[in-house]
């Protein structure tokens, strides 16, 4: 992983870390559900960001080198497992 996106992405997990603390906290003090859900929906969306930030990076060290070997099926394999997987929720 590049050193730029690794501490982006800690960054990121650190921040939705304090999130679920914040959630937990909101759930354990009975906060109003529409808060609640809100405030899950932002986790959801942080979440994501850093899916998209480890994508990117993935994408642009692991498949141009599994390509430029010729381990192209591995490469198209893992693409099609992360968008199958991305297509169930």
């Amino acid at each position: 992983m590049k050193k730029i996106v690794k501490k982006r992405a800690i960054r990121r997990l650190k921040i939705i870390e304090g999130q679920i603390r914040g959630l937990q906290k909101m759930v354990d003090e009975e906060k109003y559900c529409v808060d609640i859900i809100t405030q899950s929906m932002a986790v959801k969306q942080a979440l994501s960001g850093v899916e998209g930030l480890v994508l990117e990076n993935h994408l642009s060290t692991h498949v141009v080198h599994q390509m430029k070997h010729g381990d192209d099926k591995k490469a198209t394999k893992e693409l099609l497992k992360i968008y199958k997987l991305s297509n169930k929720s």
